[in-house]
């Protein structure tokens, strides 16, 4: 699923004396089946951003075309476009409320005026997906669950109502690292085998280098960068720093290692390539 936003502003209390600019003409593309990472601050304009995609927030001025349909316009049936564009929000369990959970992962399905077979078939796969065994969890209840389960029930919950963007907004937060790996690992695996597209708003910079596939860096309602993890992070380091946001730490460990002598090339992203690097600055040595 494509998006194509033109000139989108989003004013919080327009007109009133304490008016505040959260989205400044923001212009840029998301090419369908690709994998987004949204960075910025807090208050940067993210979560706005993610409460456009669907029709949440109406903009003060500005377009969105999702998959070609101006979701802006007067008219437009924002239903339709709501079962093509999944959003997870920030501590998704808080939403989750059935005694069970295969209940509670077919309550979206079940507004669709699916059959109850279809229903059901979603339900097993959702939870396949997200790696929850149906056989086991299906009954339990989802408030004796573990954190990161609780998230892939959330998850589950969405991806049942089969959209075509899925939206993540910090679906790590509050996780301890293990559970926050296991839910990069799931995000991953799930745009690799459904080829949908996928936004995911962050805060972890490493697991966005890793795994997106385009970033935009958001700063005070604009966009300050817009490309690859490669570009974003070896060629405007210091600006990102200057914003307040963080870089990688493979990168600030390569740094560290070219400042001792080594021989570094200045575009490694990931471990594996710093460990390549040195394995071969050793070998030139002996």
């Amino acid at each position: 699923m494509s998006i194509i936003i033109k000139n989108l502003t989003y004013i919080y209390d327009e007109d009133m004396p304490f008016a505040n600019k959260a989205l400044d003409d923001l212009s840029f593309e998301i090419k369908d089946r690709d994998f987004v990472g949204l960075i910025g601050h807090t208050g940067s304009g993210k979560s706005t951003l993610i409460q456009h995609l669907n029709g949440l927030i109406k903009p003060s001025s500005g377009e969105i075309h999702v998959n070609g349909f101006n979701i802006t316009e007067k008219d437009m049936n924002l239903t339709e476009i709501r079962k093509r564009v999944g959003i997870v929000f920030q501590y998704p369990e808080y939403q989750l409320f059935e005694e069970t959970v295969e209940k509670d992962i077919a309550f979206g399905p079940s507004n669709l005026n699916l059959s109850q077979e279809e229903i059901s078939i979603r339900v097993k796969e959702s939870m396949e997906a997200v790696g929850l065994n149906y056989e086991e969890y299906k009954g339990k209840s989802p408030f004796d669950l573990s954190g990161g389960q609780k998230r892939r029930v959330a998850i589950a919950g969405v991806i049942a109502m089969k959209p075509e963007l899925l939206i993540l907004d910090e679906p790590t937060a509050g996780l301890d690292p293990g559970g926050r790996d296991e839910i990069f690992g799931l995000i991953k695996r799930l745009h690799v085998e459904s080829n949908m597209t996928i936004i995911l708003s962050s805060h972890s910079m490493d697991d966005m280098a890793k795994i997106a596939k385009t970033i935009i860096v958001m700063n005070h309602g604009k966009i300050e960068f817009m490309g690859t993890p490669r570009e974003i992070f070896n060629n405007h380091a210091p600006r990102l720093k200057e914003i307040g946001l963080d870089i990688p730490q493979v990168l600030e460990l390569a740094t560290k290692l070219r400042a001792k002598g080594f021989d570094i090339r200045n575009d490694v992203l990931t471990i594996e390539e710093v460990k390549e690097e040195i394995l071969k600055f050793m070998k030139g040595r002996s």
